[in-house]
Formats: C-alpha cells, sequence, structure tokens
C-alpha cells in the first residue's frame, strides 16, 4: 500500500506513563510506557503499560479516554499492552485495535534455565467478546490517519543490534528466538521530518530509523519512546548515538527502556537536542 504523505499543522504527544516522573508527584510511574496521540481530530493511544495506571494519570490530566478513536499496540509484551484489559471493562471505550503479525504468540524471557512468561493477558477471544474490532498490520506502511503512518517488518540491516537474546516465543511446546515480527512505530510526517514513536525498539532503534528515512525519503526530526538500550554495553550504545548524530535528529526523547546508563551518555553526548521524555510530560509540535 503506498504511504500518503501530507503535512501536519499541530500535534499533541502525552506521555500517559512511564518509568519516571516528569515533575508531577500525584501521577503513577512504572515500567511501562503509554502515549496518548491528539492528531486530525481523532484521540489514539499508543500502548497501555503494564497494569492499567495511566488510566488514572489519564484522569488527572483531564483526558478523557471514552473519547479514544484507536488504540495501538507496539508488540505484545505485558509492559505495554498490560493495561488493555482494564481500559477496556472500566472505560470501555468505542475503539478500533490495531496490533502487528504475531501480536499474540506466547512471549518469554529466559533467565538462567526459567522461561519466564512476558506475554499479553488477553487473547483473540477477549476481543471477540467485547466486540472490539482488530486489524493486523502486515504490510510495510499504512495510514491509520491522513496523517498517522504505521511502520512495521524493519529492516535489520545494522548488526550490532542482535538484541533480544533471551527473548523467544513457544509454538508447539518448542521455544524459538522471537524476532519480533509484531513490533510497530508510528510516524508522523511534518515540513521539517518525521516524528517517531517507538515502544520498544526491539528489533533495534537505528533499524527502525533508517527503514522510516528508506522508505520515506524523508529525514526524521524527533522520536519518542523506548530504544531497549537498558542492558548495551557501551560500545553499542555509541554506535545509535553516532547515527543520531549523523542523521542530525534534532529531538530524542528516549525513555522506559533506555536505561539510567543509555539515557546519560545520550543526555550528555546530545546535550539541548535530549529530552525527558516522563510520565506527565506534553510534547505540542506545531507547523514544523
Amino acid at each position: 500500500m503506498a504511504i500518503l504523505i501530507l503535512e501536519v499543522s499541530q500535534m499533541n504527544i502525552t506521555t500517559l506513563i512511564e518509568n519516571k516522573s516528569g515533575g508531577k508527584e500525584e501521577l503513577n510511574t512504572e515500567h511501562g510506557l503509554s502515549m496518548y496521540i491528539e492528531i486530525d481530530g481523532k484521540n489514539i493511544l499508543f500502548d497501555t503499560g503494564q497494569s492499567g495506571k495511566f488510566i488514572d494519570n489519564a484522569k488527572k490530566l483531564n483526558i478523557d479516554l471514552k473519547d479514544l478513536d484507536y488504540a495501538i499496540l507496539s508488540h505484545g509484551h505485558y509492559d505495554h499492552s498490560g493495561g488493555f484489559v482494564r481500559l477496556i471493562q472500566e472505560i470501555n471505550p468505542k475503539i478500533k485495535l490495531y496490533v502487528g503479525k504475531g501480536f499474540f504468540h506466547e512471549k518469554y524471557n529466559l533467565h538462567q534455565e526459567d522461561y519466564e512468561y512476558v506475554g499479553n493477558d488477553f487473547d483473540e477471544d477477549f476481543l471477540r467478546s467485547n466486540h472490539i474490532p482488530v486489524e493486523y498490520i502486515q504490510e510495510n506502511s499504512m495510514n491509520i490517519t491522513e496523517n498517522l503512518i504505521a511502520f512495521t517488518n524493519f529492516h535489520r540491516n545494522e548488526e550490532f543490534e542482535n538484541s533480544n537474546q533471551n527473548m523467544f516465543i513457544k509454538e508447539k511446546n518448542k521455544y524459538k528466538k522471537d524476532l519480533f515480527l509484531d513490533e510497530i512505530s508510528l510516524g508522523i510526517p511534518s515540513k521539517e521530518g518525521f516524528v517517531l514513536l517507538v515502544g520498544c525498539s526491539h528489533v533495534g532503534i537505528v533499524n527502525i530509523l533508517d527503514t522510516v528515512i528508506q522508505r520515506t525519503n524523508k529525514n526524521i526530526h524527533t522520536f519518542l519512546g523506548g530504544t531497549h538500550l537498558v542492558t548495551e554495553e557501551e560500545e553499542k550504545i555509541n554506535r545509535v548515538i553516532q547515527y543520531i548524530q549523523e542523521k542530525d535528529i534534532q529531538v530524542v526523547g528516549a525513555c522506559h527502556c533506555t536505561g539510567k546508563n543509555g539515557e546519560t551518555m545520550l543526555r550528555e553526548q546530545l546535550g539541548e537536542k535530549f529530552k525527558n521524555n516522563r510520565t506527565g510530560n506534553l510534547f505540542t509540535i506545531e507547523n514544523i
């Protein structure tokens, strides 16, 4: 499907929950991520954290989740999809759900010799019983709204981003490496380049950024979300920072699974281009 690229005059992105507070101590924090997007007259939820506490935060931020149009889950891990059941049972928004192919695979993390389940706490039967329409994004790129584009099927050109060595899916009682074919990122085109939202970047943040640049022939102006640098060596983090500098990305709101060391290195080397993306933060982008 061809990508429809327009120019967006304004959008609001609110981080409803993240690992740390953005200064509003009354808001909940947790190891998870959820962002609320207002664009093209639509209200869109990108991920739901791990517990549903993002709902309480939304109320305190005067965001009415009953007005949601779409929910998009970046991948099938508990810290990104764990609040979905509470959203449906408590708020009951009339939404359409978008997920990637393979979202409902049984996902595990290997700790020493034990496989720990880290997947979703709901299945397709839950969606059917609650009359929630779902669309599986399988094409490389597709428009959700006029200006919001979902990307998946990322290339894996950068071998140094060979992460996720301990992450598996279970099929027919056998474990095999999770390639995260279900991972989705969201892009919004603007005059100066794309604003990109990422969930955990399990396929590699450089692979994601580079895929979007190649597919759209536009640069990245801003990216917000998890970069999965939390367990990485400094050498890899430096290579990611080098890529960001080479591509002249202007705003880097890395958070969640970026990790303390990753955030410190990004801040020290990128200076003012690094922005703390914390619980309760609002990014308003106008006429860029």
